[in-house]
């Protein structure tokens, strides 16, 4: 008899608990707005490696695509003029010195004589200045010299920051002039950059997690910088999304960015039961099930749930459970 009892307890108790945690109760809950537009992947820094010496590009060692890192060599410029003046600074070193060592070979005798009394201390005097001009004059040109070369070595074209090459303007043999792009390189990491109307701007905030992809499969970044410039009636942002493929600078990327919030009742979509082209849900009433028509709107994903906006049909404060194969009474009022 006590089996009995408690069988039939248990057969009255576990519906009531199955029912009470598949049920769900009808609320306003704040949702988020979203926009889609599309963003471009682009590196946040783009920086041109520019000619130091106006010559001809006799060596090109990168392409587009090529990763470089700050302070490499990409390119070598030669100017044909640079190594004529050099030879000729080098020449004239060759004579100061040829000079001051007869000049140093003079003042020695010229000690000597004075030493035994045959030439007079004013000579001896012309002969030490004689020497300090030369040595000045050698200490001038090769600080000449040490110009000409430094110019000579402005011909390598240096890359300014780590990245990739993006565009290669100029070909090896082309006649180049100081201050001219030689290369253009990315650096900086790279992002997914947005223009958004301006409208939206007071809801873009730096943090901010944005959705990457299409309403079916999406993945999150974060709107990692909101320019203050608004180009066009645009707001500039750049958003980082972890493994971003950046293999095609300028590819465009769909992205959903949120611009605002409003309040919408949602279910859960899997209480959501289609028959005839129509969608019902079953309300939980006083005296039983009701199986109501409803007209659902967009599809929201919280936390992990996929919750159904419903635009009419339900109201706040309703319990709508899984449909089941009972007797449905006729809904009252709808």
């Amino acid at each position: 008899m006590r089996m009995t009892l408690l069988a039939s307890v248990l057969a009255l108790i576990l519906p009531a608990l199955a029912t009470a945690e598949t049920e769900h109760k009808v609320r306003e809950t704040t949702i988020t707005e979203w926009k889609a537009v599309f963003g471009k992947v682009e590196a946040r820094d783009n920086v041109p490696a520019r000619a130091r010496l106006g010559g001809t590009l006799v060596e090109i060692e990168v392409t587009e695509g090529s990763p470089v890192t700050e302070g490499q060599q990409i390119g070598t410029i030669d100017d044909a003029k640079l190594e004529l003046q050099l030879d000729s600074v080098e020449a004239q070193i060759d004579v100061l010195r040829s000079q001051l060592e007869n000049a140093q070979t003079e003042l020695t005798r010229g000690e000597d004589l004075l030493a035994r009394g045959v030439t007079t201390a004013q000579r001896l005097d012309s002969l030490r200045t004689q020497v300090d001009v030369l040595t000045n004059q050698i200490e001038s040109t090769e600080a000449e010299k040490r110009v000409i070369a430094q110019q000579e070595a402005e011909g390598a074209v240096i890359a300014p920051i780590s990245g990739r090459v993006l565009d290669v303007p100029v070909t090896q043999g082309s006649v180049v002039m100081a201050g001219e792009a030689v290369a253009t390189i990315g650096g900086g990491g790279f992002f997914l950059r947005l223009a958004v109307p301006e409208r939206h701007a007071a809801f873009l905030e730096e943090g901010a997690d944005i959705q990457i992809g299409d309403v079916d499969e999406t993945r999150t970044g974060r709107l990692a910088k909101v320019y203050p410039q608004i180009e066009n009636g645009r707001v500039i942002a750049d958003v980082e999304v972890e493994g971003l493929d950046a293999r095609y600078v300028d590819a465009r990327v769909l992205v959903r960015l949120p611009v605002g919030e409003t309040r919408a009742l949602l279910i859960p979509a899997e209480l959501v039961s289609t028959r005839m082209g129509l969608d019902f849900v079953t309300v939980q009433k006083d005296d039983g099930p009701a199986l109501r028509a409803i007209v659902p709107g967009q599809h929201h994903l919280i936390d992990g749930v996929d919750m159904v906006e419903v635009l009419s049909g339900l109201v706040a404060g309703e319990t709508v459970i899984p449909s089941t194969t009972v007797n449905y009474t006729p809904s009252e009022g709808h």
